[in-house]
């Protein structure tokens, strides 16, 4: 009997260790279990909220629209606080003013700098003269790139040079030379003394002064027979009188190739100079009826059928005409090209 419960009790004790074991197998499970489930949910959380989020990133509903418009009309007037622009009444004033006052200062300032700057220039004379250039040229007729192309056998091909010479000359009309301005005696300066503000007489420079290229005689100017005129007179200056006494000279000739391109030409007045009569200029304020005076060169004997470069320059004392960055300066480089 001893042993028979001796037996029981092991096959007991057996028995609680398989359960025992039993149940050590089954718990792991369970809380594999539950961790997964748990893994799931909060997987699932997070795709609710990746949703939710984008859902709040689409397009804004019709609330959404309608909280921002009462926002922005919160911030341009607010009426419980009255204020505009997050601003009050009073501080948009203070703003107003001190710009006010700023703009007025500034204002005032720039004026009195320019007054104080008009009240040392002299609207009759320049204030500084050092850093004038010498005087430039230029010619008429009016011509396309300085190119005087033309056929002499073709009016419509020259008329517009001499309808251009004819409205030019206007101005040097005997007529109106002689009621307008005085006879001077050539040769010298025609100062004249007094205030800056006197009005000042001018010489007379005469149409006929140019002789064959006056239109008076040739109303073509010489186009029609293949001997142009063109005439050539100095950019008015301010004060300028030709250095030593000596008037400026006009010399025209071939500016590259054969010389012999131009055989002959005539100048008007027969000095080919502008003469110290018409120095000093005065100025358009004072000098109303000034004529800048001209020098006419006549093409008597140019070869045709061919483009003849051509340069006059200015001579005398005091006169650049070798700037090769100007070509205005002291010079003048045309082309003829005269087809027969």
């Amino acid at each position: 009997d001893d042993q028979d419960e001796v037996n029981q009790n092991y096959l007991a004790d057996e028995e609680e260790e398989a359960e025992e074991e039993a149940r050590g197998m089954v718990v792991p499970d369970l809380e594999e279990e539950e961790e997964e489930e748990e893994g799931q949910e909060a997987e699932e959380e997070e795709i609710e909220e990746e949703k939710e989020e984008e859902e709040g990133q689409g397009p804004p509903t019709g609330n959404a629209w309608w909280q921002k418009l009462q926002t922005v009309s919160e911030y341009l007037w607010d009426p419980e606080k009255r204020m505009s622009l997050a601003r009050t009444g009073q501080s948009w004033s203070l703003i107003l003013v001190i710009y006010f006052f700023f703009y007025a200062s500034l204002a005032a300032v720039i004026t009195l700098c320019m007054y104080t700057l008009f009240l040392t220039i002299s609207p009759y004379m320049p204030t500084f003269t050092e850093r004038v250039k010498p005087p430039g040229v230029m010619i008429r007729p009016f011509a396309h790139s300085l190119n005087f192309n033309f056929n002499v056998s073709e009016p419509d091909t020259w008329q517009h040079y001499v309808i251009s010479l004819n409205g030019f000359l206007q101005g040097y009309n005997d007529s109106l030379q002689e009621e307008m301005n005085v006879d001077c005696p050539p040769g010298q300066y025609f100062i004249q003394d007094g205030n800056e503000d006197e009005d000042k007489k001018a010489c007379q420079f005469k149409r006929s002064f140019l002789k064959n290229c006056s239109g008076l005689e040739d109303p073509t100017f010489g186009y029609s027979t293949g001997q142009p005129c063109i005439l050539l007179k100095m950019n008015r200056i301010v004060g300028f009188r030709p250095e030593l006494g000596d008037p400026v000279k006009v010399s025209c000739k071939v500016q590259r190739g054969d010389e012999n391109d131009i055989r002959s030409i005539n100048y008007y007045p027969e000095s080919a100079s502008f003469d110290l009569r018409y120095y000093p200029y005065y100025g358009k304020l004072t000098h109303v009826n000034y004529t800048s005076p001209l020098v006419a060169m006549h093409f008597t004997d140019v070869v045709k059928n061919q483009a003849v470069p051509v340069q006059c320059q200015l001579k005398g004392k005091g006169i650049i005409n070798d700037v090769i960055n100007d070509r205005f300066v002291g010079r003048v480089i045309f082309t003829l090209n005269i087809e027969t």
